[in-house]
């Protein structure tokens, strides 16, 4: 199959999942979007390296998710972030299509809590839960073993349980419903 068929294919499918592993690493929705456009550019131009030993789902998250972590060590994104927080303390822009995607999730206090995770929890829950990731594919994503993605998942509910009661929120799930999936 050529290559811009597949790339299309891709985006297709997975365009609106890279938009939201993209936000959950920037937590800004025009940025999210920038994001995701030169992730597939990206696959576009490296899909010559993609040898078939992962699924190409797995592939165009990894390269998304390594995408978005080069973003956030870049210059540029540390300037904006000090300009926006800046701008925000001197009485700034309203909340603005950044918070459309966050205010359009079903349980707004679950999403708050999980953007206070460290970015190690927030990308292995934002893969497993939200874009249903085996552990297998998360730890091929994020390029680790598949025990440390078990244990920083499990550190991850922990954190996320510390949070939501200190709000006072009682998630109300179950021990069968938050159990580790299988690995396949």
């Amino acid at each position: 199959m050529r290559r811009d068929k597949v790339i299309e294919e891709l985006m297709e499918e997975y365009g609106t999942k890279v938009l939201h592993l993209a936000y959950s690493y920037v937590r800004n929705r025009q940025t999210a979007e920038d994001l995701a456009q030169e992730i597939f550019l990206k696959c576009f131009q490296k899909y010559e390296t993609f040898e078939g030993e992962a699924q190409l789902q797995t592939w165009l998250y990894r390269v998304a998710s390594n995408h978005c972590k080069d973003y956030l060590k870049s210059w540029h994104h540390r300037k904006v972030l000090v300009t926006g927080y800046i701008s925000s303390k001197l009485g700034g822009q309203e909340a603005g299509p950044e918070k459309q995607l966050i205010q359009n999730a079903e349980n707004q206090e679950l999403v708050d809590a999980m953007f206070k995770l460290p970015l190690k929890y927030r990308e292995i829950i934002f893969l497993y839960f939200y874009q249903e990731c085996s552990l297998k594919e998360v730890a091929a994503i994020c390029n680790l073993n598949i025990n440390t993605v078990k244990s920083r998942l499990t550190r991850a509910k922990e954190l996320l349980k510390a949070i939501l009661q200190e709000r006072g929120v009682d998630y109300g799930r179950t021990a069968e419903e938050t159990e580790i999936r299988s690995e396949g």
